[in-house]
Protein backbone atom coordinates (compact mmCIF):
# COMPACT_ATOMS: atom_id res chain seq x y z
CA UNK A 1 0.00 0.00 0.00
CA UNK A 2 0.87 3.88 -0.51
CA UNK A 3 3.84 4.74 1.67
CA UNK A 4 1.23 8.05 2.78
CA UNK A 5 -2.42 6.45 3.18
CA UNK A 6 -4.67 7.69 0.60
CA UNK A 7 -8.42 8.05 1.57
CA UNK A 8 -11.47 9.01 -1.07
CA UNK A 9 -14.44 10.51 1.36
CA UNK A 10 -17.49 10.14 -0.65
CA UNK A 11 -18.45 12.91 2.39
CA UNK A 12 -20.78 15.76 3.90
CA UNK A 13 -22.26 17.89 6.47
CA UNK A 14 -20.07 17.07 9.51
CA UNK A 15 -19.76 12.74 10.71
CA UNK A 16 -17.48 11.73 8.09
CA UNK A 17 -15.81 14.85 7.34
CA UNK A 18 -14.57 15.03 11.16
CA UNK A 19 -13.20 11.22 10.89
CA UNK A 20 -11.69 12.07 7.58
CA UNK A 21 -10.19 15.09 9.05
CA UNK A 22 -8.45 12.73 12.26
CA UNK A 23 -6.59 11.06 9.09
CA UNK A 24 -5.58 14.75 7.29
CA UNK A 25 -4.09 15.24 11.43
CA UNK A 26 -1.90 11.83 10.70
CA UNK A 27 -0.72 13.12 7.23
CA UNK A 28 -2.75 11.20 5.35
CA UNK A 29 -4.09 12.58 1.94
CA UNK A 30 -8.04 12.73 2.11
CA UNK A 31 -9.55 13.43 -1.54
CA UNK A 32 -13.51 14.48 -1.15
CA UNK A 33 -15.62 13.59 -4.03
CA UNK A 34 -18.95 15.58 -3.99
CA UNK A 35 -21.64 15.90 -6.01
CA UNK A 36 -21.91 18.34 -9.39
CA UNK A 37 -24.94 20.75 -9.20
CA UNK A 38 -28.43 19.27 -9.74
CA UNK A 39 -30.58 20.49 -12.98
CA UNK A 40 -30.92 24.03 -12.25
CA UNK A 41 -28.78 24.74 -9.40
CA UNK A 42 -25.98 26.90 -9.27
CA UNK A 43 -23.97 25.56 -6.24
CA UNK A 44 -21.78 22.29 -6.33
CA UNK A 45 -20.38 20.18 -3.71
CA UNK A 46 -21.36 19.54 0.34
CA UNK A 47 -24.03 22.16 1.28
CA UNK A 48 -21.67 22.83 4.07
CA UNK A 49 -19.99 24.75 1.25
CA UNK A 50 -22.53 27.39 1.89
CA UNK A 51 -23.37 27.71 5.19
CA UNK A 52 -22.09 30.82 7.61
CA UNK A 53 -20.08 33.53 6.22
CA UNK A 54 -18.14 33.11 2.62
CA UNK A 55 -14.21 33.42 3.80
CA UNK A 56 -12.74 31.63 1.01
CA UNK A 57 -15.10 32.22 -1.93
CA UNK A 58 -18.37 31.63 -2.82
CA UNK A 59 -18.27 27.80 -2.03
CA UNK A 60 -16.13 27.73 1.08
CA UNK A 61 -18.39 29.64 3.77
CA UNK A 62 -17.21 29.23 7.71
CA UNK A 63 -19.22 26.47 8.62
CA UNK A 64 -17.26 24.14 6.26
CA UNK A 65 -13.81 25.43 6.90
CA UNK A 66 -12.77 23.43 10.18
CA UNK A 67 -13.96 19.44 9.41
CA UNK A 68 -12.51 20.13 5.64
CA UNK A 69 -8.53 21.90 6.00
CA UNK A 70 -6.13 19.78 4.25
CA UNK A 71 -8.26 18.09 2.14
CA UNK A 72 -8.52 17.94 -1.49
CA UNK A 73 -11.74 18.02 -3.16
CA UNK A 74 -13.36 17.00 -7.35
CA UNK A 75 -16.85 17.20 -8.16
CA UNK A 76 -18.20 14.25 -9.89
CA UNK A 77 -21.74 13.30 -10.86
CA UNK A 78 -22.13 9.78 -10.17
CA UNK A 79 -25.25 9.70 -11.47
CA UNK A 80 -23.66 8.92 -14.51
CA UNK A 81 -21.75 5.70 -16.05
CA UNK A 82 -18.70 8.31 -16.74
CA UNK A 83 -18.47 9.45 -13.59
CA UNK A 84 -18.64 6.36 -11.68
CA UNK A 85 -15.87 4.99 -14.40
CA UNK A 86 -13.70 8.02 -13.15
CA UNK A 87 -14.13 7.36 -9.60
CA UNK A 88 -13.27 3.80 -10.09
CA UNK A 89 -10.48 4.31 -11.98
CA UNK A 90 -9.24 6.84 -9.31
CA UNK A 91 -9.54 4.14 -6.78
CA UNK A 92 -7.92 0.97 -8.89
CA UNK A 93 -4.53 3.59 -9.76
CA UNK A 94 -4.29 5.56 -7.06
CA UNK A 95 -4.09 2.52 -4.87
CA UNK A 96 -6.57 3.65 -2.15
CA UNK A 97 -6.42 2.17 0.97
CA UNK A 98 -9.85 3.38 2.30
CA UNK A 99 -13.26 4.83 0.35
CA UNK A 100 -15.50 6.55 3.20
CA UNK A 101 -19.00 7.65 2.68
CA UNK A 102 -21.82 8.88 4.51
CA UNK A 103 -24.07 9.06 1.91
CA UNK A 104 -27.38 6.93 2.82
CA UNK A 105 -27.07 3.19 2.42
CA UNK A 106 -29.80 3.22 -0.35
CA UNK A 107 -27.78 5.29 -2.96
CA UNK A 108 -24.63 2.85 -2.62
CA UNK A 109 -25.30 0.74 -5.45
CA UNK A 110 -27.09 3.44 -7.53
CA UNK A 111 -23.74 5.22 -7.18
CA UNK A 112 -21.67 2.40 -7.77
CA UNK A 113 -19.86 3.17 -4.40
CA UNK A 114 -20.96 0.21 -2.29
CA UNK A 115 -18.23 -2.18 -0.77
CA UNK A 116 -19.01 -5.30 -3.43
CA UNK A 117 -18.91 -2.87 -6.08
CA UNK A 118 -15.31 -1.49 -4.63
CA UNK A 119 -13.84 -4.57 -3.27
CA UNK A 120 -14.19 -6.12 -7.26
CA UNK A 121 -12.06 -3.46 -8.40
CA UNK A 122 -9.62 -3.46 -5.68
CA UNK A 123 -9.75 -6.01 -3.26
CA UNK A 124 -7.53 -4.70 -0.73
CA UNK A 125 -9.42 -1.27 0.00
CA UNK A 126 -11.04 -0.80 3.11
CA UNK A 127 -14.90 0.57 2.62
CA UNK A 128 -16.30 2.62 5.87
CA UNK A 129 -19.86 4.11 5.71
CA UNK A 130 -21.52 6.08 8.73
CA UNK A 131 -25.27 6.08 8.51
CA UNK A 132 -28.25 6.99 10.40
CA UNK A 133 -28.81 3.24 11.81
CA UNK A 134 -26.44 1.50 9.33
CA UNK A 135 -26.81 -0.43 5.64
CA UNK A 136 -29.95 -2.21 7.27
CA UNK A 137 -31.59 0.50 7.19
CA UNK A 138 -30.78 1.91 3.83
CA UNK A 139 -33.56 4.98 3.61
CA UNK A 140 -32.95 6.53 6.92
CA UNK A 141 -31.53 9.90 6.82
CA UNK A 142 -29.00 10.78 9.70
CA UNK A 143 -29.10 14.19 11.55
CA UNK A 144 -27.37 14.88 14.99
CA UNK A 145 -30.01 16.02 16.58
CA UNK A 146 -32.79 13.15 15.54
CA UNK A 147 -30.32 11.12 16.65
CA UNK A 148 -29.64 12.75 19.67
CA UNK A 149 -33.52 12.51 20.53
CA UNK A 150 -34.28 9.17 19.57
CA UNK A 151 -31.17 7.56 21.65
CA UNK A 152 -32.48 9.38 24.63
CA UNK A 153 -29.50 12.15 25.01
CA UNK A 154 -32.29 14.83 24.94
CA UNK A 155 -33.90 13.20 27.73
CA UNK A 156 -30.96 13.40 29.71
CA UNK A 157 -30.00 16.93 28.89
CA UNK A 158 -31.64 20.02 30.06
CA UNK A 159 -33.31 20.60 33.86
CA UNK A 160 -36.06 19.05 35.65
CA UNK A 161 -38.86 20.77 35.47
CA UNK A 162 -37.93 22.11 31.49
CA UNK A 163 -37.81 20.74 27.90
CA UNK A 164 -36.01 18.18 26.72
CA UNK A 165 -32.95 19.95 24.75
CA UNK A 166 -30.62 19.00 22.51
CA UNK A 167 -26.43 18.64 23.78
CA UNK A 168 -24.45 22.28 22.27
CA UNK A 169 -21.86 20.24 20.52
CA UNK A 170 -23.13 17.51 17.65
CA UNK A 171 -21.79 15.00 19.42
CA UNK A 172 -23.56 12.17 17.65
CA UNK A 173 -21.87 13.20 14.49
CA UNK A 174 -18.57 13.57 16.19
CA UNK A 175 -19.16 10.07 17.97
CA UNK A 176 -19.78 8.48 14.75
CA UNK A 177 -16.56 10.31 12.85
CA UNK A 178 -14.53 9.50 15.94
CA UNK A 179 -15.69 5.40 15.25
CA UNK A 180 -15.02 5.73 11.71
CA UNK A 181 -11.57 7.13 12.91
CA UNK A 182 -11.31 4.02 15.15
CA UNK A 183 -11.97 1.42 13.23
CA UNK A 184 -10.26 2.57 10.02
CA UNK A 185 -7.32 2.02 11.49
CA UNK A 186 -8.13 -1.28 13.06
CA UNK A 187 -8.84 -2.69 9.94
CA UNK A 188 -5.25 -0.85 8.64
CA UNK A 189 -3.65 -2.75 11.03
CA UNK A 190 -5.99 -6.10 10.24
CA UNK A 191 -5.10 -6.14 6.39
CA UNK A 192 -1.05 -5.66 7.25
CA UNK A 193 -1.62 -9.28 8.59
CA UNK A 194 -4.06 -10.52 6.02
CA UNK A 195 -4.01 -8.77 2.98
CA UNK A 196 -7.50 -8.31 2.97
CA UNK A 197 -9.92 -4.98 2.87
CA UNK A 198 -13.23 -5.09 5.07
CA UNK A 199 -16.49 -3.10 5.04
CA UNK A 200 -17.26 -1.09 8.23
CA UNK A 201 -20.55 0.20 8.57
CA UNK A 202 -21.38 2.94 11.41
CA UNK A 203 -24.77 3.23 12.87
CA UNK A 204 -24.95 6.64 14.24
CA UNK A 205 -27.68 5.44 16.59
CA UNK A 206 -25.90 2.58 17.52
CA UNK A 207 -22.50 4.54 18.28
CA UNK A 208 -24.26 6.91 20.18
CA UNK A 209 -26.53 4.25 22.15
CA UNK A 210 -22.94 2.52 22.83
CA UNK A 211 -22.28 5.39 25.18
CA UNK A 212 -25.41 5.18 27.75
CA UNK A 213 -23.16 2.91 29.92
CA UNK A 214 -24.83 5.09 33.44
CA UNK A 215 -28.24 4.76 32.36
CA UNK A 216 -29.38 1.65 30.51
CA UNK A 217 -27.98 -1.07 32.75
CA UNK A 218 -29.25 0.84 36.21
CA UNK A 219 -32.87 0.20 34.73
CA UNK A 220 -32.22 -3.46 35.58
CA UNK A 221 -30.87 -3.01 38.72
CA UNK A 222 -33.32 -0.67 40.32
CA UNK A 223 -33.39 2.33 39.19
CA UNK A 224 -36.60 3.45 38.15
CA UNK A 225 -36.74 5.75 34.91
CA UNK A 226 -37.19 9.26 36.54
CA UNK A 227 -34.04 8.75 38.93
CA UNK A 228 -32.23 8.89 35.24
CA UNK A 229 -33.58 11.83 33.55
CA UNK A 230 -33.18 15.09 33.39
CA UNK A 231 -31.37 17.08 36.29
CA UNK A 232 -29.95 20.30 35.05
CA UNK A 233 -26.81 20.59 36.29
CA UNK A 234 -26.55 18.14 38.95
CA UNK A 235 -24.84 14.90 38.96
CA UNK A 236 -27.79 12.17 39.43
CA UNK A 237 -25.27 9.89 41.34
CA UNK A 238 -23.14 11.93 43.17
CA UNK A 239 -24.01 14.65 45.14
CA UNK A 240 -22.79 17.67 45.22
CA UNK A 241 -21.87 17.54 42.14
CA UNK A 242 -23.12 21.50 40.73
CA UNK A 243 -23.01 24.63 39.21
CA UNK A 244 -23.27 28.00 41.34
CA UNK A 245 -23.59 31.51 40.89
CA UNK A 246 -20.76 33.44 42.45
CA UNK A 247 -21.00 37.36 43.11
CA UNK A 248 -19.38 37.53 39.68
CA UNK A 249 -19.74 34.66 37.28
CA UNK A 250 -20.56 30.60 37.96
CA UNK A 251 -18.35 27.90 39.25
CA UNK A 252 -19.02 24.30 38.66
CA UNK A 253 -17.56 21.63 41.09
CA UNK A 254 -17.66 18.42 41.28
CA UNK A 255 -17.29 16.05 44.58
CA UNK A 256 -16.78 12.34 44.07
CA UNK A 257 -16.17 10.49 47.28
CA UNK A 258 -16.93 11.22 50.89
CA UNK A 259 -13.28 11.80 51.52
CA UNK A 260 -13.67 14.78 49.17
CA UNK A 261 -16.56 16.01 51.55
CA UNK A 262 -14.44 15.56 54.35
CA UNK A 263 -12.03 17.64 52.95
CA UNK A 264 -14.56 20.33 51.18
CA UNK A 265 -16.22 20.99 54.77
CA UNK A 266 -12.91 21.35 56.51
CA UNK A 267 -12.56 24.47 54.66
CA UNK A 268 -13.73 27.59 56.83
CA UNK A 269 -15.91 28.66 53.76
CA UNK A 270 -18.01 25.44 53.82
CA UNK A 271 -17.37 24.40 58.04
CA UNK A 272 -20.81 25.32 59.14
CA UNK A 273 -22.18 22.18 56.06
CA UNK A 274 -20.17 19.54 58.30
CA UNK A 275 -23.23 17.82 59.62
CA UNK A 276 -23.16 14.50 60.37
CA UNK A 277 -26.24 13.41 57.72
CA UNK A 278 -24.10 14.75 54.74
CA UNK A 279 -21.27 12.51 55.70
CA UNK A 280 -22.48 9.80 53.57
CA UNK A 281 -23.15 10.40 49.79
CA UNK A 282 -26.22 8.51 50.19
CA UNK A 283 -27.45 10.97 53.56
CA UNK A 284 -25.99 13.78 51.19
CA UNK A 285 -28.35 12.54 48.11
CA UNK A 286 -31.43 11.99 50.67
CA UNK A 287 -30.76 15.98 51.67
CA UNK A 288 -29.87 17.23 47.89
CA UNK A 289 -31.91 19.70 47.70
CA UNK A 290 -31.11 21.52 51.12
CA UNK A 291 -27.61 20.90 50.51
CA UNK A 292 -27.52 22.77 46.41
CA UNK A 293 -29.23 25.64 48.27
CA UNK A 294 -27.14 26.17 51.38
CA UNK A 295 -24.02 25.56 49.16
CA UNK A 296 -25.67 28.08 46.97
CA UNK A 297 -26.22 30.98 49.76
CA UNK A 298 -22.58 30.46 51.00
CA UNK A 299 -20.93 30.67 46.86
CA UNK A 300 -23.15 33.64 46.05
CA UNK A 301 -21.12 35.58 48.87
CA UNK A 302 -17.66 35.62 47.36
CA UNK A 303 -16.41 35.65 44.13
CA UNK A 304 -15.50 33.11 41.51
CA UNK A 305 -11.28 33.37 42.18
CA UNK A 306 -12.32 33.31 46.04
CA UNK A 307 -14.35 30.23 45.43
CA UNK A 308 -11.88 28.43 43.46
CA UNK A 309 -8.71 28.90 45.07
CA UNK A 310 -10.63 27.21 48.24
CA UNK A 311 -11.80 25.08 46.26
CA UNK A 312 -8.09 24.25 45.23
CA UNK A 313 -7.02 23.73 48.70
CA UNK A 314 -9.19 21.42 49.51
CA UNK A 315 -8.25 19.81 45.85
CA UNK A 316 -12.14 20.30 45.02
CA UNK A 317 -12.29 19.63 41.07
CA UNK A 318 -13.52 22.79 39.76
CA UNK A 319 -14.20 25.27 36.94
CA UNK A 320 -15.47 28.66 36.10
CA UNK A 321 -17.88 28.50 33.27
CA UNK A 322 -16.50 29.45 30.17
CA UNK A 323 -17.85 31.41 27.89
CA UNK A 324 -17.32 29.79 24.14
CA UNK A 325 -15.46 33.13 23.17
CA UNK A 326 -12.86 32.53 25.27
CA UNK A 327 -12.29 28.94 25.23
CA UNK A 328 -9.29 29.47 22.51
CA UNK A 329 -7.55 31.70 24.74
CA UNK A 330 -7.52 28.80 27.53
CA UNK A 331 -3.53 28.19 27.97
CA UNK A 332 -4.15 24.21 27.02
CA UNK A 333 -6.07 24.87 24.25
CA UNK A 334 -4.10 28.01 22.49
CA UNK A 335 -0.54 26.47 23.17
CA UNK A 336 -1.89 23.18 21.12
CA UNK A 337 -4.66 24.63 18.50
CA UNK A 338 -3.72 24.33 15.12
CA UNK A 339 -4.85 27.01 12.55
CA UNK A 340 -4.99 27.52 8.61
CA UNK A 341 -5.52 30.76 6.23
CA UNK A 342 -8.25 32.17 3.85
CA UNK A 343 -7.00 33.54 0.67
CA UNK A 344 -7.34 36.58 2.03
CA UNK A 345 -4.50 35.92 4.73
CA UNK A 346 -6.67 35.89 7.80
CA UNK A 347 -6.05 33.53 10.64
CA UNK A 348 -8.26 31.54 11.82
CA UNK A 349 -8.01 29.32 14.69
CA UNK A 350 -8.74 25.85 14.84
CA UNK A 351 -9.54 23.67 17.39
CA UNK A 352 -6.80 21.21 18.70
CA UNK A 353 -5.70 17.79 17.44
CA UNK A 354 -8.06 15.27 19.70
CA UNK A 355 -4.10 13.86 21.13
CA UNK A 356 -0.62 15.29 20.75
CA UNK A 357 0.76 14.89 17.76
CA UNK A 358 4.85 15.90 16.91
CA UNK A 359 4.83 16.04 13.56
CA UNK A 360 2.02 18.90 13.63
CA UNK A 361 4.41 20.75 16.00
CA UNK A 362 7.13 20.65 12.60
CA UNK A 363 4.13 21.74 10.78
CA UNK A 364 3.59 25.19 13.32
CA UNK A 365 0.68 23.62 13.10
CA UNK A 366 -0.96 25.22 9.91
CA UNK A 367 -3.07 23.30 7.30
CA UNK A 368 -4.17 24.42 4.28
CA UNK A 369 -7.16 26.02 3.56
CA UNK A 370 -9.74 24.11 2.02
CA UNK A 371 -9.58 23.28 -1.99
CA UNK A 372 -12.19 24.20 -4.37
CA UNK A 373 -14.40 21.45 -5.31
CA UNK A 374 -12.92 21.12 -8.80
CA UNK A 375 -15.78 20.28 -10.98
CA UNK A 376 -15.25 17.37 -13.33
CA UNK A 377 -18.34 15.05 -15.21
CA UNK A 378 -20.84 17.91 -14.80
CA UNK A 379 -24.46 16.98 -15.30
Amino acid sequence: MNDRPIVISLEQALSMPYGTLRFVHLGWRVIRVESTPRPGQRARGDPNRYIGRPVGGDDRHSYYVAPNVGKEAIALNLKDPEGRAVLHRLIKELAVDVVCTNTMPARHVPLGIDYATLQSIHPAVIWCSISAMGIDYPDVPGYDPVTQAQVGFMDLTGERDGPPTQCGPPITDLKAGDEAFAQVLLAMLERERTGRGKMIDISMAQAAASWLHTFTPLLDMGSAPEELRRNGNRHRQFFPVNAYATADGYIYLAIGSDAQWARFVAQPMFAALGERRFASNEGRRAGQDELHRLIGEVIAQHDGERVAAVLDAATIPNSPISAIGDVADLHFVRDTALHTETPAGQVVRLPPPAVALPHLEELDKKLPFPSRVCASMES
